[in-house]
């Protein structure tokens, strides 16, 4: 089965430059999603890493309310 789907691409010419792309693509990607989160102010990451335990307050403050 190999046999006939390399033959294929044997025949394509200019098929050999997309792995490299592809490949470019998928470090570049990362590359990027690293300096992005290295960049990223450390009171913002503070403020979102307390968001799960306010909307848990809120609630809680919500059911003692009620009657």
């Amino acid at each position: 089965m190999l046999k006939f789907i390399k033959h294929n691409m044997e025949t394509i010419s200019g098929i050999e430059i997309y792995p490299i792309i592809s490949l470019l693509i998928f470090f570049l990607f990362f590359v990027a999603l690293y300096a992005w989160t290295y960049t990223y102010k450390k009171e913002k990451i503070t403020e979102m890493s307390h968001i799960p335990f306010e909307s848990e307050n809120e609630i809680d403050n919500l059911k003692n309310d009620k009657p």
